[in-house]
């Protein structure tokens, strides 16, 4: 299953970007679907996600308030809009596409090649 993310770039602190990813359609309506990112030295972690019917959404604590996860069930998109942006932020961010009944990384089941979000100070 091939998961395609795209949007990552560099930002100053405060800024913003949007990632987006695109998911094979039957992925997309039986997997939960979210981000994910993993920052240098560091191990990867929960971002946001939506339940697997696409009413409920999920964030990590370090990021409620500032990023905002969204869908277009039409094209199968997931969008993480990502606001007021920090240089804790800097990390690889992945799409994935998971059945666990958790948030761990280790439940995930498709991982979508990593785009890179760089905020300077």
């Amino acid at each position: 299953v091939q998961l395609q993310a795209s949007g990552g770039g560099l930002v100053q602190t405060g800024g913003s970007l949007e990632l987006s990813c695109t998911a094979p359609g039957d992925t997309f309506r039986s997997y939960h679907m979210g981000w994910y990112r993993q920052a240098p030295g560091k191990e990867r972690e929960f971002v946001a996600a939506f339940n697997w019917i696409g009413d409920k959404t999920y964030y990590a604590d370090s990021v409620k308030g500032r990023f905002t996860i969204s869908r277009d069930n039409r094209k199968n998109i997931i969008y993480l809009q990502m606001n007021s942006l920090e240089p804790e932020d800097t990390a690889i961010y992945y799409c994935a596409a998971t059945s666990g009944s958790s948030w761990s990384p280790a439940g995930v089941t498709y991982w979508g090649k990593g785009t890179l979000v760089t905020v300077s100070s």
